[in-house]
């Protein structure tokens, strides 16, 4: 059976040592073929508490029997433990040492002896005795039957007395047998008879139970003539009482049910427990990330390694993996693998060059696929002579809206002699472009028209006056255009798109980086 017991100072703190406890010098069990024997010494764990498994002082097939436990208390701190004997019958199943230790130092040790449940019987209840079981039809709900059996067995003869009760028409044994007890019967305020601990005394004029210790009658442990279920006075000596029953198993834990659920909680102690996810090693409702089902995830997240999926997206807000990106680009050069953040199209396609007119502001339509960075915008000359542009030629950013957000020194400082060659012309201020449609802007003045001695640009197709390149939806980006005011020293602040622009036939190449 199992032995429990907590041992606190008087501010709470745990108190540390041990409980020793000393049974006979050996026990010995034939039909097991196996031999106890020394003490049992149990250490306080850290809340000072101690639990241990003995072998019950009356089982069966033991010898010797009719012993009892010795308990030392070895606390660090008091210098003096107390010894006390405890007989631990087999029926009880558990025991708390406080139910049972004694608490005045003035008192002798005893031995408790557990008694049969207490009878628990209503007012004009009836106490009937006999050696057979009582009769189906004997009294009424409530009353009490004492049975009284002696058995001779190898020339001992011994008494067993078993305490019965009737509830709904029927008798039922209330508990454990107290063997070679006695039962008495009187009307004296204290108890004078018996002589053994374990013997029992009922007070008629009071309906008080009495059980004799090891030192002698204590106080009263039950009352017959109360309400069904009451107890008696505290008493040193544990009985008449039952086993004791299950304080309550935890049978659900957030939500979740199982058979015989049983957790412990340091530090929590109640009748209701209330558990929090960290008390069973679970995360808080709204912190798990679900391994299926659906499931929005809040906030900003940063990943100590990369996110990856094994399969293809299907969806716009699918993740998609490297190497499917890679595998849409094919074998076609993309801006980045040449160091640009965008660009018109691929430069290789272009097969003729510009002539630049002075005074027009010629826009090259590029997407941002991304969020980037522009510090440059890019040209390719074919051929320059140089020395013709004068100060008023310039190159700059604007956005889908008309709105200039990048410009450049003078292009006459930029655009030197060449026969052919990539020209970056860096932006006075850089410029943090979210993903999206942007023109690349340049007009040059200085150079004459024919014969024509400016810088030469590529370009895409030309044919005719409104090339292909032109191609859009009504009202959408314009890809390659001009500014239909003539005679531009600079670049504007803005322009209007829908009114401003018109096609332009010669699709001129440009890049951001």
């Amino acid at each position: 059976m199992t032995v429990r017991g907590r041992y606190l100072a008087p501010d709470g703190t745990p108190l540390s040592g041990a409980l020793v406890f000393r049974a006979p010098a050996t026990l010995t069990f034939p039909v097991a073929d196996v031999i106890l024997g020394g003490p049992v010494s149990v250490p306080l764990d850290a809340q000072g508490g101690v639990e241990v498994t003995l072998p019950a002082t009356d089982s069966p097939d033991m010898d010797p029997s009719g012993w009892a436990y010795a308990v030392t208390e070895q606390l660090s701190g008091i210098p003096t433990g107390r010894s006390y004997n405890i007989v631990l019958p087999k029926a009880l199943r558990e025991v708390d040492l406080a139910d049972i230790a004694p608490t005045d130092p003035s008192k002798p040790n005893y031995v408790g002896v557990p008694g049969p449940v207490g009878p628990q019987g209503i007012p004009g209840s009836r106490i009937y005795s006999g050696t057979a079981a009582p009769a189906a039809g004997l009294g009424t709900d409530g009353d009490v039957y004492v049975r009284y059996e002696s058995s001779t067995v190898l020339g001992v003869t011994s008494t067993t007395v078993s305490t019965w009760q009737r509830s709904a028409g029927t008798w039922a044994q209330l508990g454990g047998d107290v063997r070679g007890a006695a039962w008495y019967v009187n009307t004296t305020s204290t108890p004078s008879t018996g002589t053994r601990p374990g013997d029992m005394l009922l007070r008629t004029d009071s309906g008080d139970l009495w059980q004799r210790g090891a030192s002698g009658w204590g106080t009263a442990v039950g009352n017959l003539r109360g309400p069904v279920g009451a107890t008696g006075a505290a008493s040193t000596v544990p009985g008449p009482q039952g086993p004791k029953g299950d304080a309550g198993a935890v049978s659900t834990v957030n939500g979740s049910t199982g058979p015989d659920v049983v957790i412990t909680v340091a530090g929590k102690t109640g009748t209701t427990i209330p558990l929090s996810a960290a008390d069973v090693g679970a995360q808080a409702t709204g912190t798990a990330v679900l391994l299926t089902g659906t499931q929005t995830v809040a906030g900003a997240k940063t990943f100590s390694s990369v996110p990856s999926s094994s399969v293809a997206p299907t969806a716009d807000i699918h993740l998609a993996r490297k190497s499917y990106v890679d595998a849409l680009g094919g074998g076609s050069w993309l801006p980045t693998d040449l160091g640009f953040s965008g660009w018109t199209f691929d430069p290789a396609v272009s097969n003729s060059g510009q002539n630049l007119l002075a005074g027009y502001v010629y826009l090259c339509g590029i997407n941002l696929r991304a969020a980037s960075t522009v510090t440059n915008v890019v040209f390719y000359s074919c051929g320059y002579a140089g020395g013709t542009l004068n100060a008023s030629s310039f190159a700059g950013l604007y956005t889908a809206a008309g709105a200039r957000v990048g410009v450049t020194a003078a292009l006459s400082g930029i655009f030197t002699a060449n026969e052919g060659a990539t020209v970056v012309c860096p932006l006075t201020a850089a410029y943090s472009a979210p993903a999206g449609n942007y023109w690349v802007a340049i007009v040059t003045n200085g150079q004459t028209a024919s014969p024509y001695n400016g810088p030469v640009l590529a370009r895409g197709a030309n044919l005719g006056t409104s090339p292909a390149g032109a191609a859009a939806m009504p009202g959408a980006f314009r890809r390659a255009a001009r500014l239909t005011a003539t005679g531009q020293t600079s670049l504007p602040a803005s322009f209007t798109p829908a009114s401003a622009l018109t096609y332009d036939a010669n699709a001129l190449w440009a890049a951001v980086s």
